[in-house]
């Protein structure tokens, strides 16, 4: 039932986006032109970009600041709905012993970073391989507690590099394709085999799940004083 009702969650919230975004371009034509779409047309062209040319976002507009400014938000704000409900699917199946609170918000926040990022080094070698190096320095680093979380990680940097070069169709088709192939191998069990734990696609509710794991541990530390008093 948990799976049934994300999907139907998943399904509601993209039908809505969609016609929010129809109705608004139908009340405001002049909004197609900093729509941060055609992206994917530009990249997948025969004739490909130079070389100082490859960090340019491919769809920004040329009418002043004040389009530029409408780009911006309108390209932040598409990466941000595009993230969040990638954030849903892994607070409902991940198993709540190694539940990340800090992965959700990297999830949300990671694509407004990284479009933002590559909309900084635009047309400019040297910053990006100056901000590479700041990166590297600080060295940001984050166990992560399974290869599946990598994914999610992995999904959110596409979603904000898409986002920065106005390929913000290629983020969507990829999320949709993420959630819906994610809710499908839950819903068939996929790779399951019998006594193994569970890193995700528990079909319980999340709270009761927690629950349970916490009365299993109290049980355990019951047993563990009532061995060794001491």
């Amino acid at each position: 039932m948990l799976a049934l009702r994300l999907f139907a969650k998943l399904t509601a919230y993209y039908l809505a986006v969609t016609i929010i975004v129809l109705i608004a371009l139908q009340l405001f034509p002049n909004l197609r032109d900093y729509m941060p779409f055609g992206g994917v047309e530009a990249l997948m062209a025969k004739t490909r970009p130079a070389v100082d040319e490859v960090f340019a976002p491919l769809a920004t507009p040329s009418s002043g600041l004040r389009g530029t400014v409408y780009w911006l938000v309108i390209t932040i704000l598409g990466a941000l709905l595009t993230a969040l409900p990638v954030s849903w699917v892994y607070i409902a199946i991940r198993n709540p012993e190694d539940y990340d609170q800090s992965l959700v918000d990297t999830i949300v926040i990671l694509p407004i970073v990284v479009t933002s990022i590559i909309i900084i080094v635009q047309n400019s070698l040297a910053l990006a391989f100056s901000i590479a190096g700041i990166a590297a320095a600080v060295r940001f680093r984050n166990s992560l507690k399974s290869s599946g979380d990598a994914l999610f990680i992995l999904l959110s940097v596409g979603i904000g590099l898409s986002a920065g070069i106005g390929a913000l169709e290629l983020a969507i088709v990829m999320t949709v394709a993420f959630n819906y192939v994610f809710l499908g191998l839950w819903v068939t069990d996929y790779g399951d085999r019998r006594g193994l734990k569970k890193r995700y696609m528990i079909d319980c509710d999340p709270e009761e799940a927690a629950a349970e794991a916490k009365e299993a541990t109290e049980r355990k530390t019951v047993d563990k004083e009532a061995v060794d008093p001491s």
